[in-house]
């Protein structure tokens, strides 16, 4: 974050964020969700247009499976969900935070133009919010 007091998703958004393709492995995905300590991860096509998401939660017992019972791994696009809350980069912090209250996500894909330009996620929600509240 700059110097600038946050205002915008925009301000706070990681734009080089984890992604997955639908065809990639789950455990390949579990491996990058640990890597960069993410709850789940934007699943985009060959043109970063955001189709669905998965989340630790969708595909934890099946990596168990995978484990335990030398299963193969399914791909992502046989448990990621298609329908995801988005947010965009110019929504207000704040707006975005009172939305949080109702909505369960922990990170929210920043979507311009069907395109993935970024991910938000609660805890930068919460640093933005006392960023502003100290100023």
């Amino acid at each position: 974050m700059n110097n600038k007091i946050p205002d915008t998703v925009r301000d706070i958004m990681s734009r080089d964020c984890y992604r997955v393709s639908p065809e990639t492995s789950i455990t390949t995905l579990a491996q990058g969700l640990a890597l960069h300590r993410l709850p789940g991860a934007p699943v985009v096509d060959a043109s970063d247009r955001l189709i669905g998401f998965i989340s630790e939660q969708d595909v934890l017992g099946r990596v168990l499976d995978s484990v335990y019972h030398d299963d193969e791994a399914p791909l992502v696009r046989e448990l990621m969900r298609q329908e995801v809350l988005t947010t965009t980069p110019n929504k207000s912090i704040t707006d975005l935070a009172q939305e949080m209250l109702g909505a369960k996500p922990k990170i929210y894909p920043v979507v311009e133009q069907q395109r993935l330009v970024g991910i938000v996620t609660r805890r930068d929600i919460l640093i933005a919010l006392l960023t502003i509240r100290r100023h």
